[in-house]
């Protein structure tokens, strides 16, 4: 394989994880603060927070209680929701950003005033979503739990020219910013992603390894755009151009599971998509899954997920 068929590869695996990736339920704070504060936003499992600093000083401590200098223009990405608060010092008293006087910007923006009394200091956008990687399995929990972007952006190119932009919107406050902010926040959540993927991030194991080795790549990328396939391990070791036993072994030991364990816990992630984000029959899901009969597909989908699907469909 060429290097340039291993970037194609590369490329439509992310497209794939970007195309499936899910920002719910999401608000947005444009939040002015200083010059002595302290904002504290608890955990949200399933969530990911978004801070964007348009000018100021932040001290960042992390739920662990390490602590990160974020200066203008620096943005950080908490792919757990994992609890953690904004400080003018490390020494602030806490106060959770709930209680702070806010008012309605638009849908689902809303302006913080954690600076009643002073000139504010600090400028923020922050943002709080439900955020979930789609069909590629276990890849969020691979991701840190939090990601600085500096000024300088070297892992993300591409995300200083949007930051810069949303400087400009959160400095100016502009007719309609709330919404620009709110689909630039959306961009850049996806940037970040796929600079992790593609970096890895140091940490080139597991799901990400899988996805940046031309061995498997093929196999992963069939699986994923033809999940209703009846695939067998001869048919994605060809897809790879190896024997049937390397590349079982191999996907095993990347992945920790076996190829076809794989195949079935992809279609039933899908499957709870549908069920649960766009409300698909049961029986549509099934047929889409390359399953006979609608007994069939919830038998699978129990057995994975210890629920029948219209429990599934019905917790939403």
């Amino acid at each position: 394989m060429t290097a340039a068929d291993a970037f194609t590869l590369s490329s439509d695996l992310i497209n794939e994880l970007l195309r499936g990736m899910r920002l719910r339920g999401v608000q947005y704070r444009r939040i002015q603060a200083g010059p002595t504060f302290g904002m504290g936003f608890g955990a949200k499992p399933g969530h990911a927070y978004f801070h964007f600093l348009a000018a100021g000083h932040v001290t960042l401590r992390g739920e662990d209680g390490d602590l990160f200098e974020l200066s203008a223009g620096n943005a950080v990405f908490i792919a757990h929701g994992g609890a953690h608060a904004l400080l003018s010092d490390a020494s602030t008293d806490v106060q959770d950003i709930g209680d702070f006087d806010s008012a309605p910007l638009g849908n689902a923006v809303c302006a913080v005033d954690a600076s009643p009394e002073t000139v504010p200091s600090t400028l923020l956008f922050s943002a709080c979503m439900e955020f979930e990687l789609g069909s590629i399995q276990g890849l969020g929990n691979l991701m840190p739990a939090l990601m600085l972007i500096d000024a300088g952006g070297q892992r993300y190119p591409g995300l200083m020219p949007i930051l810069a932009v949303m400087e400009r919107e959160v400095s100016t406050a502009r007719i309609g910013f709330a919404g620009i902010l709110a689909r630039l926040a959306d961009v850049v959540a996806a940037m970040i992603v796929r600079g992790w993927v593609e970096c890895a991030c140091g940490n080139a194991s597991g799901l990400v390894a899988a996805l940046r080795d031309p061995r498997l790549a093929r196999a992963l990328l069939a699986l994923h755009q033809q999940p209703g396939r009846d695939w067998s391990v001869a048919e994605l070791a060809a897809q790879c151009h190896t024997s049937r036993s390397v590349f079982a072994d191999r996907f095993q030991a990347i992945l920790g599971i076996p190829p076809l364990r794989y195949a079935t816990e992809l279609r039933m992630r899908l499957a709870s998509q549908w069920l649960t984000l766009e409300r698909m029959p049961i029986e549509t899901v099934a047929q889409r899954l390359g399953y006979t009969s609608q007994a069939a597909f919830s038998r699978a989908f129990k057995r994975i997920t210890g629920q029948p699907p219209g429990a599934a469909r019905s917790s939403m």
